[in-house]
């Protein structure tokens, strides 16, 4: 693949740009139906993966009529307690279950809960569509959220002045948006963009990533966080370095997988299969369906980013 990238510097910080269609891998083959499937199927779990698991139970559906797909999204700490109850045979989660999640689980089941990889994501900072701002480092970003600024810049920043914007911007402060602690998103921005420090007071804590992004839209020196998957033309994202004058990256599949862009992630279904033996048909089949080409193909609609080939195979490996 080739791709165009274009440098510029960008308040002190080289922002390195990429354009380039997102496909899905050629290799990854087409869902063949099969016989069996049917019943209900309940899903609870993430948010960012709300929209993905509708489509996706949407489109299996339409293969199997007889098959009855409820989906709940509240936040990934609501998955592992379902499957642990038994509530729910998928559990979309957009980060890695606890250890003591793990431990839940397990000691009900008497085996640990498997994650298959769905997706990748780009968590994004996303601002106001007519911010001037191009890029932040990850240093800047835990200044910007966290109140105990573990990630070692210099000094809180509450303006956007600090951020080197001028005039009406600069005069404004920063008015944040974030999720709630019951979101995966919420953790792992925790752990990765506030070195695992604490989020500041003022942080507008939402019940969704549609949330964020629609008090961003509304508020023009707005800065929050989701998952690509909700960008819309109302905001931007920023571009990211890993440090403070190092090249700062786009939230785009290229970065996603070369490892430039530092909040990329994979999405996950946890599903509750025993040791050495298969998932209850549906469930398999669902699975299967996600990992295939017009799974895969749903994922780019819904703005995500496509899992490569061999990552897909090394999933489907794991229902064997």
């Amino acid at each position: 693949m080739k791709a165009f990238f274009s440098a510029c510097l960008v308040l002190g910080t080289l922002t390195v740009l990429a354009q380039e269609p997102v496909k899905v891998d050629s290799l990854i083959k087409e869902y063949v139906k099969v016989s069996g499937p049917s019943g209900p199927l309940n899903s609870v779990g993430s948010d960012t993966l709300n929209n993905l698991m509708t489509y996706w139970s949407e489109s299996f559906q339409k293969l199997y009529p007889s098959v009855v797909i409820e989906v709940e999204g509240k936040g990934s700490s609501t998955a592992p307690p379902a499957l642990t109850e038994g509530t729910s045979q998928l559990g979309p989660m957009s980060r890695k279950m606890k250890a003591e999640e793990e431990a839940k689980f397990e000691k009900t089941h008497g085996f640990k809960p498997t994650a298959i990889g769905v997706a990748l994501d780009a968590l994004a900072v996303f601002v106001h569509k007519d911010n001037p701002i191009q890029s932040l480092s990850m240093e800047q970003v835990d200044a910007i959220f966290s109140k105990t600024r573990k990630g070692g810049y210099a000094e809180d920043i509450t303006t956007w002045a600090q951020l080197g914007l001028e005039g009406d911007f600069g005069r404004h402060p920063l008015s944040l948006y974030g999720r709630n602690s019951a979101s995966g998103t919420y953790g792992f921005f925790k752990e990765h963009a506030l070195f695992k420090g604490d989020y500041k007071d003022q942080v507008k804590e939402q019940p969704g990533s549609a949330s964020v992004v629609m008090g961003i839209t509304e508020d023009l020196y707005g800065i929050g966080y989701s998952g690509i998957g909700y960008l819309t033309s109302g905001v931007k994202t920023v571009d990211l370095s890993a440090k403070t004058g190092e090249p700062a990256f786009a939230a785009n599949m290229d970065n996603v997988l070369n490892k430039k862009y530092p909040l990329a992630r994979m999405l996950y279904i946890y599903v509750a299969k025993k040791p050495n033996e298969p998932l209850p048909v549906t469930v398999q089949e669902f699975i299967k369906f996600v990992l295939s080409k017009e799974g895969q193909e749903i994922v780019v609609k819904d703005g995500y980013m496509p899992l490569p080939s061999a990552v897909v195979e090394k999933q489907l490996a794991v229902l064997k």
